[in-house]
């Protein structure tokens, strides 16, 4: 079921919904509201960022492609954040692939109305500078995380994160997409998934994954999950990180 787009009083996105009304209204009419898929790409690495995207519903991950054509996930961007952060800080190109991995509505920005109006809209741009902050914060938790923590770990914090992008307690997810995102092989995040289901915390099957014990997971996770989430609302006010 297509996610219906927000109006200008109620935008779905929390970067947009913090913003001044006159500052919301100035931007509102060059935001278009665009249906995303899944593994549908929005950014392409050291290519040119043409727009960018404010999540309404669904989320992207952040993708560092490596050499053998593997690729290790980041970070996430759900309603929390915005995908092409390169252009706030002066470039148009990214080393990272942004791709799809819940679809959903994002509102689309192009690049040159983006640029004009963080020039016309100061309250946008030092959000989005303190969003940049937050989300620098998950890139290195993240890398720290997945040298030093265990998988069933790991795979808990993940599963919380992408909760907290969901609209509901379900949502589609494969084990061969989860071992992608967790840069380990597949037989490993089944073991660890079964654990989960057996303990109550999750039930998937069909490529979808629900959530069932989420004070659980939460217990289950390392500490990386709570330190990531704990500095967005330190940033931005919002408990979703």
């Amino acid at each position: 079921m297509a996610h219906p787009h927000s109006s200008l009083s109620s935008p779905q996105n929390r970067l947009l919904a913090a913003l001044p009304k006159e500052e919301l209204a100035r931007l509102w009419p060059q935001l278009e509201p665009i249906q995303v898929e899944v593994k549908q790409v929005l950014i392409v690495p050291d290519q040119p960022i043409t727009t960018v995207h404010f999540p309404e519903a669904g989320w992207v991950s952040m993708l560092a492609p490596l050499e053998d054509g593997k690729a290790a996930e980041v970070g996430l961007v759900g309603a929390e954040g915005m995908v092409g952060l390169p252009l706030l800080l002066g470039s148009d190109r990214s080393t990272l692939e942004a791709m799809v991995q819940a679809s959903g509505t994002l509102l689309r920005m192009g690049a040159t109305a983006f640029r004009h109006a963080l020039e016309e809209c100061p309250t946008l741009r030092s959000l989005l500078l303190r969003y940049t902050l937050a989300f620098q914060q998950q890139v290195s938790q993240t890398a720290a995380c997945n040298g030093n923590h265990a998988l069933d770990q790991r795979l808990a914090r993940w599963l919380l994160m992408a909760h907290d992008r969901a609209e509901g307690d379900e949502f589609p997810m494969t084990h061969e997409f989860l071992a992608m995102m967790l840069c380990v092989h597949r037989p490993g995040v089944t073991v660890a998934a079964r654990l989960f289901q057996q303990a109550g915390l999750i039930r998937y099957g069909q490529g979808q994954m629900v959530v069932t014990d989420r004070e659980g997971l939460e217990a289950a996770a390392c500490e990386c999950y709570a330190t990531v989430r704990h500095h967005f609302e330190q940033l931005l006010g919002t408990t979703r990180g």
